[in-house]
């Protein structure tokens, strides 16, 4: 009985040992099945909701974008990204390693988090050799994190393109605001 009783507290005793400290970061890690191949895949393609209500939609599925006219509703037209504009975004994508666990929460200063109103929201939907993979992001924080600051640093881009695009500059202007 004694010898079992020795062999429990040791087995807890190692186990214990083995657990990371509330306040250690654990690495992140990839699922190498998700991971991003170096050659943008067929399939590939992403959808992603941003703005005041996400009332913006980048959709390469549909091949549409919709614009956010605040007080006037939403315009819906079709636009396709040219074959070099996705490898483009698709490059950024792996640079930020798009399919990694992201952190878009960050931490408390003093046990207080800073919140912007009115502000915007990404979701994000992306296709890459039959996985999905969904981030949902928030701009409610007055310090975002590196991976938010990423994300919405690659929205800038896509939007960018679009913003080009003959059938967005068509669009009615937005008329209002948000407060």
């Amino acid at each position: 009985m004694k010898k079992l009783l020795l062999f429990t507290l040791l087995i807890l005793s190692l186990s214990a040992c083995s657990q990371p400290e509330p306040n250690e970061i654990e690495p992140t890690h990839v699922d190498p099945a998700v991971s991003m191949p170096k050659d943008m895949p067929d399939d590939f393609g992403f959808s992603i909701q941003f703005g005041v209500g996400k009332n913006n939609v980048i959709n390469t599925f549909e091949g549409t974008v919709t614009k956010d006219l605040i007080t006037d509703g939403t315009a819906t037209t079709e636009i396709t990204l040219t074959e070099e504009e996705m490898k483009a975004i698709y490059e950024r994508m792996i640079e930020i390693n798009v399919v990694e666990t992201k952190e878009f929460t960050p931490e408390p200063v003093n046990g207080t988090m800073c919140n912007i109103e009115p502000h915007e929201d990404d979701d994000w939907k992306i296709i890459i050799n039959g996985e999905t993979i969904t981030h949902s992001v928030s701009g409610a924080y007055c310090d975002p994190t590196d991976d938010t600051e990423q994300l919405i640093k690659l929205r800038n881009y896509v939007f960018g393109i679009v913003r080009g695009k003959e059938a967005y500059k068509e669009l009615p202007d937005a008329k209002g605001g948000y407060d």
